[in-house]
């Protein structure tokens, strides 16, 4: 299809992935020795390895929904979050399990409000039945 975004065009890997196309073919034969692109039952995938790639780097690098993607890969919605979906965990990466002695760790401090009624007032909207007093 023409006019679509696909990985044999190494100008699209370095803006989607960040990667050079050398280092793109080196994590696609990795995922491959990782056992991610074998025959399996069923209908097989339409986009080849590189381009699923592609897409799952797209998504996490852009604020592009799935369907303002799947078009400019020349695929539907629903397939692009299937690919999504079974490629996104093997290109996570594995949380680490020790840290150097001196390492500083960074940890979410989202504030998560308690509804103390000393401190602000209580809302009219807000039911009393779901805290217990």
């Amino acid at each position: 299809m023409a006019g679509v975004i696909t990985a044999s065009a190494p100008s699209w890997t370095v803006p989607f992935t960040g990667l050079s196309p050398r280092g793109f073919g080196e994590l696609v034969a990795a995922l491959r020795r990782e056992g991610v692109d074998e025959a399996r039952r069923g209908r097989p995938w339409s986009p080849h390895l590189e381009d699923r790639v592609l897409l799952v780097a797209a998504y996490w690098r852009t604020d592009l929904t799935l369907r303002q993607l799947a078009p400019l890969f020349g695929i539907s919605k629903s397939a692009a979050g299937r690919i999504v979906d079974q490629l996104g965990p093997s290109l996570a990466l594995q949380p680490r399990k020790r840290f150097r002695k001196d390492a500083v760790l960074i940890v979410d401090g989202t504030l998560v409000p308690t509804r103390n009624h000393t401190v602000a007032e209580q809302s009219k909207n807000y039911r009393s039945a779901v805290v217990p007093r």
